[in-house]
């Protein structure tokens, strides 16, 4: 006898869901069970976070991820934890022992000296435990492999760098920085500026972009709502951009917007505008010296 299929029948959702990401799971794995539980169409995630990381995880649904790639160009924020004494394979916990070095006796001036050190623009050399990839490859896939590479350093910026606490042997900070920057090769640079070595023993981000963490936004509690609950929880689809300017698309001219057609606009050139019939919004723009109204994201609701 045939068994009837258990395949999930998708739907088209569209929103922003806060995630906020547990520990011992992959980005795409916390991704996947989102879209799974919302039975979305399609799905996509605003900046990976390491299994061993947790916090906010933007989930982008449907016509939201026409606009997630703004969320990974965006500002993040963590909370830190680094490990004094030893450094690892991985700048984490996950990793094997590398360097070893005795930790100098800690005061809050002289961790507050050199952590000023480090705020503003600095470089970075990527870590081979990473995402990037050479010739095609991810660096991890070598990395794992024992072989190491030559990264050239790359510019970001530390806006802010704040001691929460401190102990004998650890640091914990609040970062706030560029796209770009690795927490874990931060950790290890701070550490040897400290004179030792480090790791970092717990990492969470509590920001991405215009975003706040909202601790209680966990895989389990979705997991406890029925569908329209979990509706509910979404921002509206644009609200990765909701801080760009907001304007209402000519009269007679919404149906054209949405071919991706241009039109004439009295409006101030703008570099991006959301472009609104009513309260709905239609897709991202611009606004030529010409004042021509240049469709650039069209979403399809």
């Amino acid at each position: 006898m045939k068994r009837s299929s258990s395949k999930i029948q998708r739907r088209p959702v569209n929103g922003v869901f806060l995630l906020n990401k547990p520990l011992g799971i992959s980005s795409n794995a916390a991704l996947q069970k989102v879209r799974w539980l919302y039975r979305a169409e399609k799905a996509g995630h605003t900046g990976a976070l390491d299994p061993l990381a947790s916090g906010l995880l933007p989930i982008c649904l449907g016509e939201a991820t026409k606009f997630s790639h703004y969320l990974l160009d965006s500002t993040k924020r963590y909370q830190t934890t680094i490990q004094l004494g030893h450094s690892t394979t991985t700048g984490d916990v996950e990793g094997e022992i590398l360097l070893q070095a005795e930790i100098p006796e800690l005061d809050e001036e002289r961790i507050r000296q050199v952590l000023a050190q480090f705020k503003g623009n600095i470089e970075q050399v990527p870590p081979m435990y990473s995402a990037l990839k050479k010739e095609g490859r991810p660096l991890y896939e070598l990395a794992r492999k024992g072989i190491e590479i030559e990264r050239e350093a790359r510019p970001v910026s530390i806006y802010a760098i704040e001691l929460l606490s401190f102990t004998a042997q650890s640091i914990t900070l609040d970062i706030t920085c560029s796209k770009g920057t690795y927490i874990r090769v931060l950790g290890e640079d701070i550490a040897q500026a400290l004179g030792s070595y480090g790791h970092l023993t717990y990492l969470h981000r509590i920001k991405t972009g215009p975003f706040d963490l909202i601790p209680s936004y966990t895989i389990e509690y979705l997991e406890s709502l029925n569908e329209a609950e979990r509706e509910a929880l979404l921002l509206p689809v644009y609200a990765p951009v909701d801080h760009f300017p907001k304007i209402q698309v000519p009269e007679g001219r919404s149906e054209y917007f949405s071919r991706g057609m241009e039109s004439n606009i009295e409006h101030i050139a703008e570099t991006q505008v959301l472009v609104f019939d009513g309260e709905k919004c239609l897709g991202l723009a611009e606004i030529t010296d010409k004042k021509r109204l240049v469709p650039k994201r069209v979403l399809n609701l």
